[in-house]
Formats: structure tokens, C-alpha cells, sequence
């Protein structure tokens, strides 16, 4: 049993496990292709995140969906790259709107060369997966269109907050259907579409990228309350002192809303005061931390990865479902 890429999925087949590891160097070699410029500063800034690393979380999706095909055919790492340079260039641009420092534990790209340059750069990482995509044809340009759009409506959902009378618990999660689950449900349609599996496997695969890309965000923010060091790279409590409101924050809210507990109303007080301030932030982290929202938002992520291991009952049994199922489990421990 070993385990594969930086995500830590434990593979129990060595034609698997060999498959994975050549995919994913594939995916890393065109990476650095596609990011190269004639112009030396623009290959610095573009392979400032790639050579960062990271968890590489959608190339191995789509290398294990590929298994439920031809995982040799030649369209399935091009498709990885497209769905990785996307994430990537998403960062550059969430670093900017979110002011962000850090990413993957090296200074944000807008922190080293400023906004105007982080968003051209998003925008150069862009151009490159629409060039690559040109060449996988129209169907996947379509596809890789419509999962844009999605993700771009997420983020403006995320910006312009729920409507009146909206859940904001509901209005969150489609926040990150969009945002997440739309790029993760691509990386699984494209390795089995690309790999020539049937409409239903493609189908299938979908599905479960969609559910578990929600789980993996959802795990995040978990992560960014309860971990001391965050593995993405972020200080624990970033969302926090962003005022950005996750699920355990949302929950938390809810709660404070309904029954009016006074600790619970002190607690959004303070997460609605100022969180620059160290020490308010430790202290906001320490009450999060013992509070039984953390909890249900472990067991909304627990519940999103076991729908998506749900999804593959169908697929036919074999190292390659195996893994996918790990999938889940490993995203569920993420969260704790």
C-alpha cells in the first residue's frame, strides 16, 4: 500500500499506483510547459503557484477516473492540466479579492508583484488551459465553459450574499457547488470522457466530483478553525480575520439566532469585531473550537463524502473504485 502525491491517497495495486505516479509527472512536466513565456517575468509569476506544489487534488481525480477507460489515451493529462491551470489561476485572482499574503506557504503573487500583476497572471493561466483545450475539441470546450461559468456565478453569489428570506446555510452550499464542485465534477468528466468510458460511468464520475469537491471545501473549513497549521499553506483563522463566514461560522450564527444563548451571542460579537487584533482572533478560535458548531460542519463534510462514495456504487469493483472511495475517507480526515 503506498501512497500517492501530496494528497496522500494510499494505492493497494502497483499497476495502479504506477499508472497514477506517471500521470501526475505528466501533469507536472506540462504544467511548467504551459506556464512558460517568452517573456522571462511572466514564466516567474505564472510558475510562482505551480512550483509552490500543492495537493494536486484534480489531476489525480482525473488520472483515477481515466482507469474506467484507456488511462493511456491521449487526451487524459492535457485534460489534467487544463483543470489544474484553472484552480491556479482562480487562486491568483482569490489572493487579490481576498487580499490574501500567503498562498501554499510562500507570499501570495499579489503580495510579491501586486494586484495588477496576480490578476494578468490569472488571466495569462486562462488563456493557456483555453489553448490546450482547443486541441481536446468542442466537447470539451463546452464542458470547461459551462464549469467556468459555475464557478464564476459561485463567486459572485459569495460576493453579493444571500438573498432575503435565503438560508444562508443553503445560499453557502451553493456558494461552493459552484466555486469547488463545479471544477472537481469537471476533473472527473474529463478522465473518464477522455479515456473513453460510457456516457453512464461519465455520468457517475461527475456526480461523485461534484459531491466530493463540496466535501474537500467544507473539510477546509474545518480545517482553518481546528488545524494549528493549516496544510494548504493558510494561517489557521484567515477566513476568520477575512470576515469571511464558512459553515462552522454559519452554524454557529443559526444557532446564536435561535436560541439566544448568551455565550453564543458574545461569540458572534466577537467574530463581528476586530479580528486583526491577535488576540481577539486566538480567543475567537479558542470558543470556535469547543463549540458544537465546528461539529456539524465535520458531519455536513462527512455527509457530502459519503454521498459521493454513494455514486460510485455502480461503477464495477477493482483498485480503481477502491481508490476513489479512499478518496472520500481521506478528505473526511482532513477534517478530522
Amino acid at each position: 500500500m503506498t501512497v500517492v502525491g501530496p494528497f496522500g491517497l494510499h494505492v493497494r495495486d502497483q499497476a495502479l499506483e504506477a499508472d497514477v505516479h506517471a500521470g501526475l509527472a505528466a501533469v507536472e512536466a506540462g504544467l511548467l510547459e504551459a506556464t512558460k513565456s517568452d517573456v522571462p517575468f511572466i514564466t516567474e509569476a505564472a510558475q510562482h503557484l505551480v512550483r509552490a506544489g500543492g495537493k494536486r487534488f484534480r489531476p489525480l481525480l482525473v488520472m483515477l477516473a481515466s482507469q474506467f477507460g484507456d488511462p493511456d489515451a491521449p487526451g487524459v493529462v492535457p485534460s489534467a492540466v487544463v483543470v489544474e491551470l484553472t484552480h491556479l489561476a482562480t487562486l491568483y485572482h482569490d489572493d487579490v479579492m481576498d487580499e490574501a499574503d500567503v498562498r501554499r506557504g510562500v507570499p501570495s503573487a499579489n503580495t510579491r508583484w501586486g494586484n495588477s500583476v496576480a490578476v494578468l497572471t490569472g488571466d495569462f493561466l486562462f488563456a493557456r488551459a483555453s489553448h490546450i483545450l482547443a486541441d481536446l475539441g468542442p466537447e470539451a470546450v463546452r464542458i470547461q465553459a459551462e464549469a467556468f461559468e459555475r464557478l464564476v456565478t459561485g463567486q459572485i453569489l459569495e460576493t453579493a450574499g444571500p438573498r432575503d428570506g435565503r438560508d444562508p446555510v443553503d445560499h453557502y452550499l451553493d456558494v461552493l457547488s459552484g466555486k469547488t464542485g463545479s471544477l472537481v465534477a469537471v476533473s472527473g468528466r474529463f478522465g473518464a470522457l477522455m479515456a473513453g468510458a460510457d456516457e453512464r460511468t461519465v455520468d457517475i464520475l461527475t456526480q461523485y466530483g461534484e459531491r466530493l469537491g463540496i466535501a474537500f471545501q467544507l473539510a477546509d473549513d474545518v480545517l482553518d478553525i481546528a488545524s494549528d497549521t493549516h496544510e494548504s499553506g493558510k494561517t489557521p483563522g484567515t477566513d476568520l480575520r477575512e470576515g469571511i463566514s464558512t459553515l462552522p461560522v454559519l452554524r454557529l450564527r443559526a444557532q446564536a439566532a435561535k436560541d439566544g444563548r448568551p455565550e453564543d451571542l458574545a461569540l458572534v460579537e466577537l467574530l463581528d469585531g476586530d479580528l486583526a487584533d491577535d488576540a481577539n482572533l486566538a480567543e475567537a478560535l479558542r470558543l470556535l473550537r469547543a463549540h458544537p458548531a465546528l461539529e456539524q460542519a465535520r458531519q455536513d463534510t462527512v455527509r457530502y463524502a459519503q454521498e459521493a462514495r454513494a455514486t460510485l456504487a455502480p461503477l464495477p469493483e477493482g483498485y480503481a473504485k477502491s481508490a476513489l472511495e479512499e478518496l472520500c475517507d481521506a478528505v473526511v480526515h482532513r477534517a478530522g
